[in-house]
């Protein structure tokens, strides 16, 4: 067995798109989604070695979420597929141009099945970073437990665990949350966050400073917080560093998280400084942004620069 750059589990679910409400019965394109499987999928299109694990569905849809990862080069060895539930489903219904709103049915899904016993080959087989997010943890007692025992055993062995709050509001409270995330959190290097979530991972209502603080000090290294069109900041030990935003033409923001989080990991494989994994960052954010779908207009290694110094309405001859 071979260990990889990047490993990642969680749910993967079919997200069904429309371009307008669902109620008129307009047309529903399946894609995957799932905020694990947008970080694999950005990773893998630089040229790491991204591995899913968890759990799909024995069926069509779960054939079509493998498919789906599988042809983006991401490693599918410790997938378990289980006959007795369902895919998790998504569905985007773009209400305007600036509102897009999600409907889940997840509940009782083959991902929110994950274990601990699904998770030990992968973990066995060794990562350089192993990716976590919020959202698993949500999903059920047992995909909890099975996210605190990944970053305890893989912080033991010298890997770097990165954990994205991620929090959905559809999933659980803001105080389950908290007390889930606290097991987790002081096994982490990196915690990324968007500005309102950080205090999931700290003192309930404190300030950004305050609980960047209490996380360095539980010796997380390096606290992310994503600002959106304002870029980033970056808080380690040695002090904070911004990165401003890439600046695109917004279309569509549904896995610019994910992007953001892709690039800063993928700039931490490549051994890049914090300046240079922050801008690899807020570039695939931008990247994300600037196109539809969660993970389809992610960037390949050799087309990191495109966005350099573009202007609106470019071509490429």
């Amino acid at each position: 067995m071979t260990a990889v750059d990047l490993l990642t589990f969680g749910e993967a679910l079919v997200s069904l798109r429309t371009a307008g409400p669902i109620v008129t019965g307009g047309a529903l394109t399946p894609h995957l989604a799932g905020a694990e499987a947008n970080v694999a999928v950005g990773v893998a299109r630089l040229g790491h070695r991204a591995a899913f694990a968890g759990r799909v569905s024995d069926d069509e849809l779960g054939e079509f979420l493998l498919r789906q990862l599988r042809a983006e080069g991401v490693s599918l060895e410790h997938v378990v597929r289980d006959p007795d539930r369902p895919a998790g489903l998504m569905f985007l219904e773009r209400r305007t141009a600036d509102l897009t709103r999600v409907i889940y049915q997840r509940a009782g899904s083959a991902g929110s099945a994950v274990s601990v016993e699904d998770l030990r080959p992968a973990l066995a087989a060794g990562a350089r970073v192993l990716h976590l997010t919020g959202i698993t943890a949500a999903l059920s007692d047992g995909a909890r437990e099975a996210t605190r025992w990944a970053a305890v055993t893989a912080a033991r062995a010298g890997t770097l665990v990165c954990l994205d709050v991620n929090h959905r509001t559809k999933l659980w409270s803001r105080d389950a949350a908290r007390a889930a995330l606290a097991d987790i959190v002081g096994h982490a290097s990196v915690v990324v966050a968007s500005a309102d979530e950080l205090d999931l991972v700290g003192t309930a209502g404190a300030d950004e400073l305050t609980v960047v603080a209490e996380l360095l000090d539980r010796g997380v290294s390096t606290v992310l917080v994503k600002l959106g069109g304002d870029g980033a900041r970056a808080y380690t030990r040695e002090g904070v560093r911004q990165a401003a935003a890439v600046p695109v033409t917004a279309v569509d923001t549904v896995g610019a998280g994910d992007a953001f989080t892709a690039g800063y990991l993928s700039g931490h494989l490549d051994g890049l400084d914090l300046a240079g994994r922050l801008r690899r960052a807020v570039t695939l954010g931008a990247f994300v942004v600037g196109g539809h779908g969660d993970w389809e207009t992610l960037p390949r290694r050799d087309e990191l620069s495109l966005l350099n110094d573009v202007q609106p309405g470019s071509t490429l001859r």
